[in-house]
């Protein structure tokens, strides 16, 4: 069973091609630039094979029919013909309270979210929805299954979901936490409990999913309870460009005092903020910690705050899950960047964290990473949310 999985975005469609049989990558890439001038397509195929094609790609259904192209592709394509595609998993990030479960996709479905669910993440939404759309016109019948990012976080308490709002604007609105990259976050929690020589269902775990968007998950015996990204993925940890928590009333101070409207205030909190805001360098973590060893001080603020922002997180959901086996690190950060783990470990001690320093100096591998006299295990798990989009999308399809 060859599986597809897409991950669209605004401007980008990136896909896997996944045979299930063995659940290694076929082939994956990126149309970038989706709608502007320098389209590109960056193919990688059996392994180590890549090529970039570039032409103008006006829309997503132009994008999804390039990747077709390039998989098919005598030279550099995998399969033959695109009737070798058994299913597609098309990953979103959140459909509200009325979709959470992996579902197959049909026009009906995609109909609902257009109405009812786009306002639930609006930066990417849309995207996925375009992906979709452009799908199933060209593979009208190959079973497609749409993946929510919210599925994972299904399971977190009433008391750990609501705001403390008049109840009203909840059931009015649905406003409440949500949660987002609960694929990986569930991805790693399994893998972890693999490493660990448990079933899942035996340990208690904090799961910090690290990159450009960062949340931290406190997950008990297999079911998360509690995650720092909320309605939206703004709220919880500083990110690249976003803010993370922040007392509300700022927001309206600050629109009273700029005169910004309400789209001008997400699009600076979500685009302006974080760590691009704090250090004035960069959104890209490599750039700041550079220019803090450099002697740059806004870059040294930035990375303390990101540090000191996820181990208070760290430690109240130790409390939450009373306590816990294994700290987990993920993402583009959390697997590569061993200043970050050090920055989030150091201090966590007495609640039976020690991180082992010469075992940190790694990069982009599975490691056990903690001291040991540590209570607590330390790991680093690199993230796989497209297989785990591709498993969901099998089960749906076969039953």
């Amino acid at each position: 069973m060859n599986i597809l999985v897409i991950n669209a975005g605004s401007s980008s469609l990136k896909y896997q091609l996944i045979d299930m049989t063995t659940e290694a990558v076929r082939a994956k890439g990126n149309v970038e630039r989706i709608g502007l001038d320098g389209s590109v397509l960056k193919h990688q195929y059996n392994g180590n094979g890549k090529v970039e094609i570039k032409q103008d790609v006006q829309d997503h259904l132009e994008a999804f029919k390039l990747v077709i192209r390039a998989i098919t592709d005598p030279e550099y394509g995998v399969i033959k013909d695109i009737s070798e595609i058994s299913a597609v998993g098309h990953r979103m990030v959140n459909g509200g309270e009325r979709f959470i479960d992996p579902m197959l996709l049909t026009d009906e479905i995609i109909e609902t979210m257009k109405n009812e669910v786009i306002e639930f993440a609006p930066l990417h939404n849309p995207g996925a929805l375009m992906g979709m759309e452009a799908c199933r016109k060209l593979m009208p019948d190959t079973p497609m299954v749409v993946v929510l990012d919210t599925e994972f976080f299904k399971t977190l308490p009433r008391y750990a979901y609501m705001y403390g709002l008049p109840y009203d604007v909840y059931t009015q609105y649905k406003i409440r936490r949500y949660g987002a990259h609960g694929t990986s976050h569930k991805y790693v929690s399994l893998r972890a409990a693999e490493m660990l020589g448990k079933q899942p269902e035996e340990i208690k775990l904090i799961t910090c999913h690290l990159g450009n968007g960062s949340s931290v998950s406190a997950v008990s015996h297999g079911k998360a309870i509690d995650t720092s990204m909320g309605f939206t993925p703004l709220e919880g940890l500083i990110m690249g460009t976003r803010s993370g928590d922040l007392d509300p009333a700022v927001v309206t101070y600050l629109m009273e005092k700029e005169g910004m409207s309400p789209a001008e205030m997400n699009d600076y909190l979500n685009k302006e903020s974080g760590i691009l805001g704090i250090s004035g360098v960069s959104s890209d973590l490599r750039d700041v910690e550079d220019a803090a060893a450099a002697g740059n001080e806004r870059a040294q603020l930035a990375m303390d705050m990101l540090c000191y922002r996820a181990k208070k997180y760290v430690g109240s959901y130790i409390a939450a899950l009373n306590g816990v086996d294994a700290l987990v690190f993920t993402a583009g950060i959390g697997e590569n960047n061993a200043t970050v783990r050090k920055g989030i470990c150091q201090g966590l001690e007495n609640l039976g964290v020690k991180l082992d320093l010469e075992k940190n100096k790694v990069r982009g591998i599975e490691a056990d990473i903690s001291a040991k006299d540590s209570n607590v295990r330390v790991l680093i798990v690199p993230t796989n949310e497209e297989l785990m989009i591709a498993r969901e999308t099998k089960a749906i399809v076969e039953g």
